[in-house]
């Protein structure tokens, strides 16, 4: 279950990060007050999964999963570009979040 609220807590980190985008600076209101929840939920899943996960997996699963799906949004939503080494870079961060939960004792 804490692998699931860790993903969770990934998703909504993503959330946060694309919601800064639109809140042009914490400027526009909704933009801002749906951001600034992502932030309070994901934090607060990502303790509630490091309670029976250790730290270091735990976090660096999350910022990988909020790193790359971040990245990919960006290519989506904003155009950014979508070379080879940028997306080889992003083939690593999974390579090693994946790395990383298959050698989780937890």
């Amino acid at each position: 279950m804490a692998w699931v609220v860790l993903l969770v807590a990934g998703l909504l980190e993503m959330g946060w990060a694309i919601g800064l985008k639109y809140t042009e600076g914490f400027t526009k209101f909704w933009p801002s007050v749906g951001t600034v929840i992502s932030m309070i939920l994901s934090i607060v899943l990502l303790g509630w999964a490091m309670r029976s996960l250790p730290v270091g997996t735990a976090y660096a699963v999350w910022t990988g999963i909020g790193a790359v799906g971040t990245v990919i949004l960006g290519i989506v939503l904003f155009h950014e570009p979508a070379n080879a080494a940028r997306l080889a870079c992003v083939g690593l961060i999974v390579a090693g979040i994946l790395g990383l939960k298959l050698t989780s004792p937890a």
